[in-house]
This record gives structure tokens, sequence and C-alpha cells, in this order.
């Protein structure tokens, strides 16, 4: 018989990998500023103006500079 949990966990998508542009770091937390214009707190390590990659309010790399184009569905 498998785990319970494990078998729950399966069914639940995982965290999405999000893009957006540190304008705060205070010990080892950053304030990620999303595209569309939220904010939120990641651990990790960068510099203001970087573009980070954030999964699960973890900074997980550092992303490209690249131009960011928002398309409304």
């Amino acid at each position: 018989m498998h785990n319970l949990y494990q078998q729950l966990r399966a069914l639940l998508p995982d965290p999405p990998l999000q893009v957006g542009t540190v304008i705060a770091v205070s010990g080892g937390v950053v304030t990620v500023q999303m595209p569309g214009g939220g904010l939120l707190k990641a651990r990790g390590d960068a510099f203001v103006g970087q573009k980070v990659f954030v999964r699960d309010a973890v900074v997980e790399a550092i992303a490209p500079n690249l131009t960011l184009e928002i398309i409304d569905i």
C-alpha cells in the first residue's frame, strides 16, 4: 500500500516557476517585483535590479535580462 500523503502530493500541481526583478535585499531575503506589479519575498541571494527565477518563495537562479512581453488572454 502506498503512503497516502505521497498519493495526495501526486495529485497537487508543482509550484510555478516565476520571473521578477529584485527591488530590495535584506539579510538573505529579497523582495521581487513581478511583471504584473505584485511583490513577493523569497529566500536567496541577488542584487537589486537583477531578474531572478522564483519558485515556492526561493530564488532558484538568475534570469537572463531579456525584454518581457505580457499578453492578456
